[in-house]
């Protein structure tokens, strides 16, 4: 059985989709503190700018929530 060939504007898209979560995703890292993020910066970078997986990895667990802001009263 002859594997399926994947269309090439198809393939493009895909590559551009992850090239730019890649960058989103090691962006956004570059600008957090590091109280902000999960684990070490250096590893979302490398992980997060490389694979897809990585960067949806960091979008969901990897990054920290601000506390909610309290009026103070």
């Amino acid at each position: 059985m002859a594997a399926k060939k994947i269309d090439p504007r198809i393939l493009t898209v895909l590559v551009v989709l992850q090239a730019v979560l890649g960058a989103l995703t090691v962006r956004d890292v570059s600008t957090r503190s590091a109280a902000e993020v999960r684990g070490p910066k250096l590893l979302w970078k490398v992980w997060g700018g490389t694979n897809t997986l990585g960067s949806v990895l960091y979008w969901t667990i990897g990054r920290r929530r601000p506390a909610p802001i309290t009026s103070g009263q």
